[in-house]
């Protein structure tokens, strides 16, 4: 696998790549140690500051390399032969990785396709344009080719996809919309969760009330940037974190937080043709939804 830096990023090589590619910096360390990992052809230290123009080549051990398919049911909304538009039920996991190596929507995809799929990001990740995290729902654009991919992936980085999350948080939000520009990167005492920070990436996100409740507040935030667990760390961070979110809030119930990708808008890569979906709330989302209302 080979990733190109074209911005800024401001970091080290071994946290950039245990964030860009969910790895532990352990695992990552060993991997440049061992020579598995270079850049721009070279072996480097796990220190090594990243510059624009650096190429990294990637070759993990200890990772999973392969993937079943699997005969697992989809919610797919559109699909032609270069793209698919699926709506991810809550608790799946959208590519395999440490302690999932099955039931995962690229499981389910391989299988739906029979294996056509872009293969841009490697074998565990086919046809993964972008991601949401395992206990959120809601639509995800899956890449069928390459060339797709490529248009597709140059999009979201121009910010030309437009998406729309319902997310529920805690507390009273007074003011009717607010934008939360603050920067975003891995927590340094605790690989597993992200939070705003100095030297994090640029990372904006602009929500504005549906509804308000006794307790809780019902918001739609549209992203400008797509940084892991955005909405959450962002909501989080002015204290009224997603409802039921276990890393950023506090859970009562295994559902997952109260996050849902309702829109997603394109042109399609090909065709060139605007192209919008929405999918609604899950019934699950929903029943706690109304119980706030009824608090």
């Amino acid at each position: 696998m080979q990733i190109i830096i074209n911005e800024k990023v401001d970091s080290r090589l071994d946290v950039y790549l245990a964030n860009e590619l969910s790895e532990s910096r352990s695992n990552i360390s060993n991997n440049i140690n061992s020579g598995n990992i270079l850049v721009n052809d070279e072996i480097v230290k796990c220190g090594y500051k990243l510059k624009i123009g650096d190429v990294i080549s990637v070759t993990l051990e200890n990772k999973v390399t392969s993937v079943v398919s699997e005969d697992i049911k989809l919610d797919i909304y559109y699909e032609d032969d270069d793209i698919i538009v699926v709506n991810k039920p809550s608790g799946m996991v959208v590519h395999p990785g440490a302690g999932n190596k099955t039931g995962t929507l690229v499981n389910a995809l391989l299988y739906h396709t029979n294996g056509k799929l872009s293969d841009i990001n490697g074998e565990v990740r086919p046809g993964i344009v972008h991601r949401i995290d395992k206990d959120t729902s809601g639509l995800l654009l899956v890449s069928k080719t390459n060339h797709a991919h490529q248009i597709l992936s140059d999009d979201f980085k121009n910010k030309r996809i437009k998406r729309k999350y319902i997310a529920l948080v805690e507390g009273t939000i007074n003011e009717n919309s607010g934008k939360i520009d603050a920067p975003i990167g891995r927590k340094s005492n605790d690989r597993i969760k992200m939070a705003v920070c100095e030297n994090g990436k640029k990372a904006i996100t602009n929500f504005k009330v549906i509804e308000r409740y006794n307790n809780a507040t019902l918001i739609e935030c549209v992203l400008e940037t797509g940084r892991t667990h955005q909405i959450r760390v962002h909501m989080a961070y002015i204290n009224h974190p997603v409802v039921n979110d276990p890393l950023y809030g506090h859970a009562f119930n295994d559902y997952g937080q109260m996050l849902h990708a309702e829109y997603i808008g394109f042109v399609h890569p090909i065709k060139k043709e605007f192209m919008e979906f929405s999918c609604p709330l899950e019934e699950k989302f929903v029943s706690i939804l109304n119980s706030f209302k009824n608090s």
